[in-house]
């Protein structure tokens, strides 16, 4: 790890690949690190070279992403799309009420409590969706599971297994809603051809709108912590 100086330093993680024929640099969406790409052979001090000369587009690059956002009480958490307001509440799980996202027992412990109920309810919702989705088309899907995956949304494998991220509970449920269609969509073709997207929209009329909803805004639910 190596930085740029500047008013805040951009701190740049070298990886050197065998792969690579030129440097190429990537600024994550998630968290914000900037990684250059560089040939086995090229020297670090060349690989900063080309760091310092695309410094106004890593900085403009970085100042666009969205701000993380910590869940904690006092704070706020997207649920299905709406924007709830963390408070202390009482019982043994946590609850909606009104505006409110109430969360008990201790304050320390409030972001592993939200994201536990947000997997809880991820995996109603998208196993509600998928059966919905998989009954239409006629193809039976083999599990669900879920992650906190950074790169996708969802996923179908050969076998017929989807993965989602739990962190679609946070969008509103027509997102949800697509991305559930459009795996199981992947149950007839395993590809992203027009056919692909024909079987998309049978499931889904008018998925377009919650697609470009998650490519907009997908990156600020990514931003969202939890303690991690």
């Amino acid at each position: 790890m190596t930085f740029l100086p500047g008013d805040p330093p951009v701190h740049v993680a070298l990886r050197r690949s065998a792969r690579a024929r030129r440097f190429s640099l990537r600024v994550s969406r998630v968290d914000g690190q900037v990684t250059l790409s560089l040939p086995t052979w090229a020297r670090e001090s060349e690989a900063m070279a080309f760091a310092r000369e695309k410094e106004d587009w890593i900085r403009a690059t970085l100042a666009g992403l969205p701000l993380l956002r910590r869940v904690e009480i006092g704070g706020s958490v997207p649920v299905a799309g709406r924007e709830l307001s963390i408070r202390p509440g009482t019982g043994r799980a946590p609850r909606i009420e009104g505006g409110l996202l109430l969360v008990p027992g201790d304050p320390e412990r409030a972001a592993a409590r939200v994201s536990g109920f947000l997997k809880v309810l991820a995996r109603e919702r998208l196993t509600e969706a998928c059966d919905i989705h998989s009954r239409a088309l006629g193809l039976p899907y083999a599990r669900i599971t879920l992650r906190d995956t950074r790169s996708r949304w969802g996923s179908c494998a050969p076998d017929g297994a989807l993965m989602f991220s739990w962190r679609l509970a946070m969008a509103p449920p027509e997102v949800l809603d697509y991305v559930a269609a459009h795996e199981v969509a992947h149950l007839a073709q395993m590809n992203h051809s027009p056919a692909f997207w024909a079987v998309v929209g049978r499931l889904m009329p008018g998925y377009e709108v919650p697609r470009r909803w998650l490519k907009r805004n997908g990156s600020g639910l990514q931003a969202i912590r939890f303690g991690d």
